[in-house]
């Protein structure tokens, strides 16, 4: 088997962050910056960017037959995992979906939401913007249009270790005509 030594792909991603229902930045804009209006660049990440997709089938079978018969697609997860390396307000606000932020002469506060399980939830878009194959430094976008983070977050402080917001952010449904995810690839 040949290989194409120009698909094989390395280097870290840009993570970007914006309403849900931003506006997306055009397929013809992929190697252009999201605008700033709308997005915002979540600084330095640490141990990359991923974007997993998780697909479950549940088999069909029957009596007469002894190999599967065929599957039907029943649940897919959608999760984008990182670690945030810019411990700011900010960025502690996305980790935790939202809150009151205020600021003033010589200080700048944060406070989580305290909602309740029947409030629903403020959703967030994210863009990663990563590296495509190809012969030149082409740009991969996925934007993952509706996500919440969803794991446990710490504030830690140590001597020997950087403080980090680990952060999932689980993708969700859209509408019957907008997919969750769309991926471009920069080709020229």
């Amino acid at each position: 088997m040949a290989v194409t030594t120009t698909n094989l792909v390395q280097g870290p991603a840009t993570l970007y962050s914006g309403a849900f229902g931003a506006t997306e930045p055009a397929d013809t804009a992929v190697n252009a910056t999201p605008p700033s209006s709308s997005w915002t660049d979540v600084g330095g990440t640490q141990d990359g960017v991923k974007l997993s997709i998780d697909q479950n089938y549940t088999e069909l079978e029957v009596d007469q037959i002894v190999d599967r018969v065929g599957s039907r697609l029943t649940k897919r997860d959608f999760m984008v995992e990182t670690s945030l390396a810019e411990v700011t307000l900010t960025n502690l606000s996305l980790s935790l979906n939202g809150g009151t932020s205020a600021s003033g002469s010589g200080y700048a506060s944060f406070e989580p939401s305290f909602a309740t399980s029947a409030t629903q939830p403020t959703y967030k878009a994210l863009i990663i913007d990563g590296w495509a194959p190809g012969t030149s430094a082409y740009t991969r976008r996925a934007i993952i249009r509706k996500v919440l983070s969803v794991d446990a977050v710490e504030i830690g402080a140590t001597k020997d270790k950087m403080t980090l917001f680990a952060v999932k952010f689980a993708g969700h449904y859209v509408s019957s005509s907008i997919a969750p995810i769309h991926i471009v690839d920069q080709t020229s």
